[in-house]
């Protein structure tokens, strides 16, 4: 039995380990994967830190740009044309010497263009995308209150 732990320690793969250049050698290449390592995944945390700061950026612009539309349409609420135009549609006022006609609608309409039934249909009833969820449980209280489509 020792004389095979002899023949195992004097084996040359294993009289490389007791070299000093050879010990030297291995945790040299030990720490350069340590700080590869390190340097990956510092490289990464500022990637996705980067990517979080574009997202903010975005978002900063796009409620700047809601801002901006918002200063427009008070600036627009502030102005005379506005002002004319709410009181002639909620007041039914009007400039002086204009004069109102009021049409019946069975003559307006008979002087009107005809518009497709496809047209209409589409403008009259818009379709809700309702979530998937939502549908199904519709379906179930309609099956159970027996309500047909």
């Amino acid at each position: 039995m020792l004389e095979k732990i002899q023949k195992y320690y004097n084996h040359a793969f294993v009289q490389q380990f007791r070299d000093v250049r050879f010990t030297g050698f291995v945790v040299f290449g030990v720490l350069v994967l340590l700080v590869t390592w390190s340097g990956i995944s510092v490289i990464e945390t500022n990637y996705e830190l980067q990517k979080q700061v574009s997202k903010l950026e975005q978002e900063n612009q796009v409620r700047q740009l809601e801002n901006n539309n918002l200063k427009l349409q008070n600036d627009y609420y502030n102005t005379d044309q506005y002002l004319e135009l709410t009181a002639r549609r909620q007041f039914g006022k009007g400039q002086p010497g204009e004069k109102l006609l009021l049409v019946p609608e069975s003559v307006a309409l008979k002087y009107a263009p005809e518009i497709p039934k496809e047209v209409v249909a589409e403008t009259a009833t818009p379709t809700l995308k309702k979530p998937f969820i939502q549908k199904n449980i519709e379906a179930w209280v309609d099956f159970f209150t027996h309500r047909s489509e």
